[in-house]
C-alpha cells in the first residue's frame, strides 16, 4: 500500500498537516494495530483453525468480528421463538421489517445472487433468505454479499434484518434486506455426530452442538424441578436455603470435602454433605413446614448413580407421621410422572420414556427384616444385641456371600438389603421397617412382628434404585445422644465423633416432624431412562468435569 501523504507520520518532523490526512492515518494504525493484537491472541493452531482464521482474515480484521450487538431502532429484535409464533398464519411478503439472531445450521447456495441459510436458536429453526436484487444496503453491496458468502460458515451466530415472508413452498423465513452481520464466527468444523466417548466427555458443548439429547436433559431437569418447588410451595411449604459450609458435616454418614477458612484463624472447615441437620434448626426456631433445592458434596467414589457433587431436595414438617409423608411422596411422584409424560414430546422427544414402570398408587410396600429373612430362609439376630455383629457375619459366611469392605452391622444390613430387598423394587415401592442401627436419625420402635426394633423411616426405591428417604425424626435429646454412641460402636468413617451442637438444639424442643429427602439427579435419570448419572449432569461426573480442565 502506497500513500505518500502518511509518511511524516513516521517522524517526529511534520507537526502541522492536515487533519483529514491525520484521521486517515489513524484509521490504518488502528486497523493494523487490531490485526497484529488478533494474531497475537488466536491461541494454539491446528490445520483447520488456521486455515479458517486466514479465510476470515482475507475479509476484515479478526478483531472486527465479534462487534457489540444494536438492535436497529426500525426492525425490532424478535427470538426466533416470538417470531415463529407471530408469523406462523402469514401466507405472502408482510411489509414489517425485524431483526433475528441465530447460529447457522445449514447454508444453500442457490446460485451466485441467492442462497439460503438454516438459523437455530432455543431450539428453534428459520429460513434465511438471502436474495442479492432484494438488499437495500446503499454500498459495496456486490463486495460484501461476496464476502460473505465466502466465509459464511456452519456454527456462525449470525444477525438477519428483514420481512417475514412464506417462499413458494411454503416455507415460513426471513427475506433478508441488509446482507447478514456475522456476530461470532465458528473457528472450528461442527461434525454431524460424535461417537468418541473421550470428545463428548471433555468438550460437553461440541456435544451439545451435534445432538438434541443434552439440551433435552437440562429442559427434564428444568420441570422437575420446576414441578417439586411449585407442589411444596402450593402446599404452604417455604422455600429456605442453609450453609455450604459447616465446623461439622452431618445429616448422613459420609466423608466430607474439607477446605481451610483463611478469613477465620485458617479454621478447617466442611462442605456439607446432607442439609437435614441445618433444616431441623429451623424447625426447632419455629418454622414449620419448609423445604431446599441444593447441592451436597461427599468425597467418596464415582460410579454409575454416584457423584461427589449432586442435587437432593428436602423437606420437613410439623406434625407429619409417616404415613402423611408416605401419602405425599405417593402423590408428588405421581402427579410428576404425570407432568413429565404430557410434555415429553414437546420439550425432550429424544429421551426415553420408563419401560415397565407401573406410577399407580398406592406403591408397593416391603418390611426390611421379614423380606431378608424369607428370602434367606434364616432368622437375624436380634439387632440391638452386643454381638449382632458376629452373628450377621456368620449368616454371611453360611449363604457363602461377599462381605463388605469395613463389614459393621449398618455395612452388612445394607449390602443383605441390596442383594434380597432392592432387586424387587421395579414398580414403586417403600422398603419399611429398617433396623434402627441403619437409621440413627430417626425416631425408633419395637416392631411386634418381629420383636426388633425398628425405624420410623421408609424408602422408595424404583426399579431397584433408592429415591427417598424420608423419617418420623427423632426430636428426644436422649434418645438421640444413645443413637450417636451407638454409631461410634460401628467406628463408621464420619460418625467419628458426636454431634454435641445439634443435641443442644434438640434440648430447646423440636416438635414431632416428618422429614423427606430425595436425590434429584436420580430422578432426572428415571424419567431420562439413563442408567449412568454422568448423563444427566451437563458437565458429566467429578472425573469429567476435571478432564474439562485439563484439556489442551
Amino acid at each position: 500500500m502506497s500513500l505518500p501523504f502518511l509518511r511524516p507520520y513516521l517522524t517526529q518532523a511534520a507537526r502541522h498537516l492536515k487533519p483529514e490526512h491525520a484521521r486517515a492515518y489513524l484509521a490504518v494504525q488502528r486497523r493494523f494495530v487490531q490485526t497484529i493484537v488478533a494474531d497475537d491472541y488466536t491461541g494454539p493452531h491446528d490445520v483447520e483453525k488456521q486455515k479458517r482464521l486466514e479465510q476470515l482474515k482475507t475479509v476484515k480484521p479478526l478483531g472486527d468480528y465479534h462487534p457489540r450487538l444494536h438492535h436497529p431502532t426500525n426492525a425490532p429484535a424478535l427470538s426466533l421463538r416470538e417470531f415463529n409464533a407471530k408469523y406462523d398464519a402469514i401466507q405472502e411478503l408482510k411489509p414489517d421489517v425485524v431483526t433475528v439472531l441465530g447460529r447457522i445450521r445449514a447454508i444453500r447456495i442457490l446460485s451466485s445472487k441467492l442462497l439460503f441459510l438454516d438459523i437455530e436458536r432455543d431450539t428453534q429453526r428459520l429460513q434465511v433468505m438471502v436474495e442479492l436484487k432484494k438488499l437495500t444496503t446503499p454500498h459495496d453491496l456486490n463486495d460484501q454479499f461476496k464476502n460473505f458468502k465466502k466465509i459464511a460458515r456452519i456454527g456462525d451466530w449470525v444477525s438477519i434484518k428483514g420481512h417475514p415472508t412464506r417462499t413458494s413452498t411454503g416455507q415460513l423465513s426471513v427475506l433478508a434486506n441488509e446482507v447478514p452481520h456475522i456476530l461470532a464466527p465458528c473457528l472450528h468444523h461442527i461434525p454431524e455426530t460424535v461417537d468418541n466417548a473421550e470428545t463428548l466427555a471433555r468438550r460437553p458443548h461440541i456435544h451439545a452442538l451435534t445432538s438434541d439429547e443434552p439440551g433435552d436433559v437440562l429442559r427434564l431437569r428444568a420441570l422437575i424441578y420446576d414441578y417439586i418447588r411449585t407442589y411444596f410451595i402450593q402446599s404452604g411449604f417455604l422455600e429456605v436455603e442453609t450453609p455450604m459450609f459447616d465446623l461439622n458435616a452431618g445429616g448422613a454418614i459420609a466423608r466430607p470435602f474439607e477446605t481451610v477458612s483463611n478469613e477465620m484463624s485458617h479454621t478447617p472447615i466442611k462442605l456439607r454433605i446432607a442439609p437435614e441437620l441445618n433444616l431441623k434448626r429451623l424447625i426447632v426456631g419455629g418454622q414449620d413446614k419448609i423445604f431446599e433445592l441444593g447441592r451436597s458434596f461427599r468425597n467418596e467414589g464415582i460410579d454409575g448413580t454416584h457423584n461427589p457433587e449432586f442435587s437432593t431436595c428436602e423437606f420437613y414438617e410439623v406434625g407429619a407421621t409417616l404415613p402423611d409423608v408416605i401419602a405425599r411422596t405417593e402423590q408428588l411422584i405421581h402427579g410428576l410422572h404425570t407432568a413429565v409424560e404430557s410434555l415429553r414430546s414437546t420439550y425432550f422427544p429424544t429421551l426415553d420414556a420408563p419401560k415397565g414402570v407401573d406410577f399407580t398408587t398406592p406403591f408397593a410396600r416391603l418390611s426390611f427384616i421379614p423380606t431378608i429373612e424369607e428370602a434367606t430362609g434364616r432368622k437375624l439376630p436380634d439387632l440391638l444385641s452386643p454381638d449382632a455383629t458376629e452373628h450377621v457375619l456368620a449368616l454371611f459366611d453360611d449363604l457363602n456371600l461377599m462381605k463388605p469392605n469395613d463389614a459393621t452391622l449398618p455395612r452388612l444390613l445394607d449390602t443383605l438389603a441390596e442383594l434380597y430387598i432392592e432387586p424387587l423394587c421395579k414398580a414403586p415401592t417403600f422398603i419399611t421397617h429398617h433396623p434402627e442401627a441403619l437409621s440413627p436419625l430417626s425416631k425408633s420402635f419395637l416392631d411386634p412382628a418381629t420383636n426388633q426394633r425398628v425405624a420410623s423411616r421408609v424408602e422408595l426405591f424404583i426399579n431397584g434404585r433408592e429415591y427417598v428417604n424420608a423419617y418420623e425424626e427423632e426430636n428426644s435429646p436422649f434418645e438421640q445422644r444413645r443413637k450417636f454412641m451407638h454409631q461410634l460402636d460401628f467406628h463408621t468413617e464420619g460418625a467419628g465423633t458426636i454431634d454435641e451442637s445439634y443435641l443442644e438444639v434438640l434440648e430447646w424442643g423440636m416438635p414431632p416432624t416428618g422429614g423427606w429427602g430425595c436425590g434429584l439427579d436420580r430422578l432426572v435419570m428415571l424419567f431420562a431412562s439413563k442408567k449412568r448419572i454422568a448423563d444427566v449432569l451437563p458437565f458429566g461426573t467429578l472425573r469429567n468435569v476435571v478432564s474439562i480442565a485439563k484439556h489442551k
